[in-house]
């Protein structure tokens, strides 16, 4: 005999079918399932959170008209839809109105052990570092719009304008530090704001373990009631198929309610091959931006902000070596300070260029480079000028000619063994001139950018 709410059901169905039509009917409401109805509240069973995407989209507006007007106003409606884990373990999962779970506060978040910044109430530790705060992050050119969405975001908490926010960028440029500080002022202005950062790895650990106790939806339901979310590295979503999927509900979730959600990656959306195509598109649904690496202004800068931090008085000349030598990772940078600030303590001994590169040695890792010679410098700034290289070794002073003359000196004396006097004799000029055209290169390079793409156009040709 059919249940009544089964009855009621139905009554939904003629109403919903006469409103979109018969096909469309049979495609997507002929495999929902009604299981119970208790408290008002519906659970209908749907084959996979594909067919749990459309209904939310496209046909929530029909579906929650025809159930207020059988089922009446306080109606709730529930889904069960099944997910596979990422070691294929089958289950299904409830998504329904999320509430704090003290189950997994208890038995998931036991194991993360990352020193909480503060009491937090009930216990809950929002997992972020009070080090990597705005106050701390060194802004410049080439940062200045990540940094801007970023603050924006953490002044105004559910506005929804730039979320979800999709950081991507090489590694050790700062995103880690860019997302952590979007939750530290968060907290600071709203101590009870529900924030939680978590890395991808983590959060997928986290959620194998929510599989093997059966309880998954009471891992959706804990992180659905969060008000701020910060995944790092989503990279790693690639070859977790079932975390990709559990992550569906709690995004959408979060996206309907107007709460905030930031990514970081090491590429864009449409670089992360073995996602599905509708997860990525919601990854661009709100402010997908990148985060560069430091230009040689904003090296020098943080270079000089780390150093006072920690005591440390750089001289202008060691900042200059540093910050051209190191072109990619703020990481890098931080790491050759403090070992400077080891080296000079442990020696009692002032900090010197050659300490410097004594220090970067010993910590930059630097990818292997294939061995450059003077003709291939000469050529590669040839082309890149468009002049004959038989005009650089003439007594020719032509604009054009002159800068490609000082490039080259830079350039060998930077990537060969060539002393001033070797090079000077390879281009008949004095080890003097030699001298002087590499320090008026690198005057260039610290106030002329274009300048300085130049000299990487050159070297991206030398290297390939």
């Amino acid at each position: 005999m059919e249940n009544d709410f089964q009855h009621k059901w139905n009554k939904c169905l003629e109403l919903i079918k006469d409103n979109i039509g018969r096909d469309r009917f049979n495609t997507w409401f002929t495999c929902a399932k009604p299981l119970s109805y208790e408290n008002n509240r519906l659970t209908l069973f749907l084959p996979s959170n594909f067919f749990y995407e459309k209904f939310e989209d496209d046909f929530h507006g029909i579906l929650s008209l025809a159930l207020r007007k059988v089922f009446g106003q306080n109606v709730h409606l529930d889904y069960e839809v099944p997910v596979v884990s990422d070691n294929s373990a089958a289950s299904t999962i409830k998504i329904e109105a999320p509430e704090p779970s003290p189950v997994i506060k208890s038995k998931l978040f036991e194991s993360y052990n990352n020193t909480p910044i503060e009491k937090q109430e009930d216990g809950f530790d929002p997992q972020l570092n009070p080090t990597l705060n705005f106050e701390n992050y060194c802004s410049g050119d080439s940062n200045k719009l990540p940094l801007t969405i970023a603050q924006y975001i953490a002044d105004n908490p559910g506005k929804g304008d730039f979320t979800p926010f999709f950081l991507y960028g090489n590694v050790g440029v700062g995103k880690t530090h860019l997302i952590q500080a979007i939750g530290i002022r968060i907290k600071e202005r709203n101590p009870n704001a529900r924030v939680l950062f978590i890395p991808i790895r983590k959060f997928s650990n986290l959620y194998q373990e929510a599989v093997r106790q059966k309880r998954i939806p009471e891992f959706v339901n804990w992180f659905q009631s969060m008000d701020v979310l910060l995944f790092d590295d989503l990279q790693e979503l690639v070859t977790k198929p079932g975390t990709a999927e559990i992550l569906f509900p709690i995004f959408n979730h979060l996206h309907n309610n107007r709460k905030d959600m930031v990514f970081t990656c090491d590429r864009p959306p449409m670089e992360l091959d073995g996602l599905q195509d509708r997860l990525i598109d919601r990854f661009k649904w709100g402010m997908v931006e990148s985060l560069p690496n430091p230009d040689l202004e904003l090296r020098k800068k943080i270079l000089e902000f780390k150093s006072k931090k920690n005591g440390l008085g750089l001289p202008d000349d060691v900042i200059s070596y540093i910050a051209t030598e190191i072109d990619n990772s703020v990481r890098e940078l931080e790491n050759v300070v403090n070992g400077l600030l080891v080296r000079s303590i442990t020696l009692n001994a002032p900090i010197t260029v050659e300490m410097a590169r004594e220090v970067m040695r010993n910590i930059v890792k630097r990818p292997e480079k294939k061995p450059i010679n003077f003709e291939m410098i000469v050529e590669a700034t040839a082309e890149y000028y468009n002049i004959n290289t038989d005009a650089i070794f003439s007594r020719l002073r032509v604009r054009d000619v002159a800068d490609a003359r000082q490039m080259i000196m830079y350039l060998a004396n930077k990537h060969t063994d060539l002393t001033a006097c070797a090079i000077g004799r390879k281009l008949n000029r004095t080890h003097a001139t030699v001298l002087h055209n590499i320090e008026e290169i690198k005057k260039r390079l610290e106030c002329v950018k274009d300048f300085v793409d130049e000299i990487a156009a050159i070297e991206k040709d030398l290297f390939k």
